[in-house]
């Protein structure tokens, strides 16, 4: 092992103990880094195994296992010291649709959101990245604000209380989830430093910062009805318009595809009344007349006063 190497390895390590002293869990290392880790050492020259600071920016795609010693300092016989090991470990979930490009495209996109370090506090203290669940084929799409802790421990969007409800509202017009797609508007869980429980909503930037792995599924799906959960996912596909109360139940528009703006699931939660059950399933039969599903006339009732 060449001093050269040598030198490298001890500053690698030494910044991978300072990262762990701090609590940091994860780091991202590129592609490029991990096939020159593989590499023997004789066989890695200075000018191929350049390990930039900004490489080491958190992820949860890559781990540092716990056992990372510091070398010991050189002596006239120097016992071999090995490299750090690093592991990969990208959820590996297969991505069907009737077009095999199609499959292709999506399942490019997830790998890069899994990998995105964009919003470094964000990637810093999400578990995983929630990039988003169901049918790429589907009609129907539903789009929320971000993950909340349940989703950030699974990695699937709705499966919370409020992703409960959801599931049951769509029960009910005759779907299941594996007929839509789901996704968030942010991919991670927005970080409550300080705070040991609770949400926040995505801010203006981290909304403008990962919107666009959105614009890309929702382009690859190609949905013939999006459904907007609350006044943030509103937000942040039209802007600041009208506000949820007066937009809700009337159609929009977004790239092409009409948008119905509707109440998230956990306001229901909050509101139990027949009333404000009613005007949400008034939107959802609105989205079942848009994509021409059948609607029986015990539909068409549901939370109605006796």
């Amino acid at each position: 092992m060449s001093d050269d190497y040598r030198q490298l390895l001890d500053a690698t390590i030494q910044h991978l103990e300072g990262l762990k002293s701090r609590g940091v869990r994860h780091v991202a290392v590129a592609p490029e880094t991990l096939r020159a880790l593989a590499l023997p050492p004789v066989r890695i020259q200075n000018s191929e195994f350049r390990i930039q600071n900004e490489k080491f920016s958190t992820a949860p795609s890559v781990k540092i296992e716990p056992t990372i010693s510091v070398p010991p300092k050189k002596t006239t016989a120097p016992a071999p010291v090995a490299a750090p090991k690093v592991v990969v470990s990208i959820p590996q979930i297969e991505i069907t649709s009737s077009s095999p490009a199609k499959a292709a495209a999506f399942t490019a996109l997830r790998e890069r959101a899994l990998t995105c370090v964009k919003c470094p506090h964000l990637a810093a203290s999400r578990t995983t990245v929630v990039f988003g669940v169901g049918n790429i084929d589907a009609q129907l799409m539903f789009v929320g604000e971000a993950p909340g802790a349940d989703e950030d421990e699974i990695g699937e969007p709705f499966i919370g209380r409020a992703g409960q409800l959801l599931t049951k509202i769509l029960l009910a017009t005759g779907l299941t989830r594996a007929d839509v797609y789901i996704a968030n508007i942010l991919k991670c869980r927005p970080d409550t430093p300080g705070q040991s429980a609770g949400n926040r909503p995505p801010t203006p930037e981290e909304r403008a910062t990962c919107i666009p792995y959105l614009q890309e599924q929702i382009d690859l799906i190609k949905p013939k009805a999006i459904v907007a959960l609350g006044a943030t996912a509103v937000d942040g596909l039209l802007g600041k318009t009208l506000g949820i109360t007066k937009l809700r139940g009337n159609w929009q528009m977004y790239r092409g595809i009409p948008l119905m703006p509707t109440y998230h699931p956990a306001y229901l939660l909050r509101n139990q009344s027949l009333s404000e059950k009613r005007k949400v399933w008034e939107d959802f039969l609105k989205v079942m007349e848009k994509l021409e599903m059948p609607i029986s006339a015990k539909q068409r009732n549901f939370f109605l006063q006796a």
